[in-house]
């Protein structure tokens, strides 16, 4: 997935908005405010494609035993934080959105359920 393919697929979900609430060059996509995808646009231009996404805490293990290209959110919390290496050509497009599906439903599952439900 290419820049433009990651963030239409990210604003695409329901109550999505993108913006750059840290500096210049972190655009963060949040559910209803709160964040579930961020990329550093300077780093990704140099050619170090990677993305954070929330993940559940057991998954995120499994995750990282099983693939070189994930680990350990950068500059986030390490429990719930992944960053996932996309210059590895590990992680395919498909395997890609299911992350980031995974990363938006475990936001939404944290709302109030008036809020979730206006998300479904």
């Amino acid at each position: 997935m290419n820049i433009e393919q990651l963030r239409q697929y990210c604003i695409s979900k329901k109550g999505v908005t993108e913006d750059f609430p840290f500096d210049a060059d972190t655009l963060v996509f949040k559910v209803q405010g709160k964040m579930f995808a961020l990329i550093g646009l300077e780093k990704w231009e140099a050619g170090q494609k990677a993305i954070n996404l929330k993940c559940d805490p057991v998954y995120a293990q499994e995750l990282r035993a099983d693939y070189e290209a994930i680990y350990p959110g950068y500059h986030m919390s390490k429990k719930h934080w992944n960053t996932i290496d996309l210059t590895l050509d590990e992680i395919s497009p498909k395997f890609l959105a299911e992350l980031i599906d995974h990363s938006y439903a475990m936001v939404v599952k944290g709302m109030p359920k008036k809020v979730r439900d206006s998300l479904n």
